[in-house]
């Protein structure tokens, strides 16, 4: 079992910058891959960036590639996406997952434990 939680979101503007952190519990998590995932009104949740169980790969959306970094620090059980150059269109509920593998992957289905989520707001 893991448990997530997600803190660090809140209002900023076009151009700044946040950190998304996520605490894991649990004694699974340092042989988790992680994910960040993001979920806008009226869409569905998608893909932002994974991280490989011991750090050495890491995968991005192109949407977010070049502005966010995906990060764990395993010592302390936490991932987190370090948003930078912010648009409007990045502003969303975003959620950190964890699955039973050491692989990184880019498909929800494919994560097996969700945290509650954090809201971004990136105003123009």
């Amino acid at each position: 079992q893991v448990q997530l939680v997600e803190s660090g979101g809140g209002l900023v503007q076009a151009g700044g910058s946040l950190r998304l952190s996520c605490a894991a519990s649990g004694r699974t998590f340092t042989s988790a891959a992680m994910g960040w995932f993001r979920q806008a009104p009226g869409k569905e949740r998608e893909f932002v960036a994974t991280i490989s169980w011991a750090g050495a790969s890491t995968y991005y959306s192109d949407s977010v590639k070049g502005r966010f970094t995906i990060s764990r620090d395993n010592a302390k059980n936490t991932v987190r996406l370090q948003m930078s150059s912010l648009k409007p269109e990045d502003t969303a509920v975003y959620y950190c997952a964890a699955r039973v593998s050491r692989v990184p992957a880019t498909i929800a289905l494919d994560y097996d434990y969700w945290g509650q989520g954090t809201q971004v707001t990136v105003s123009s």
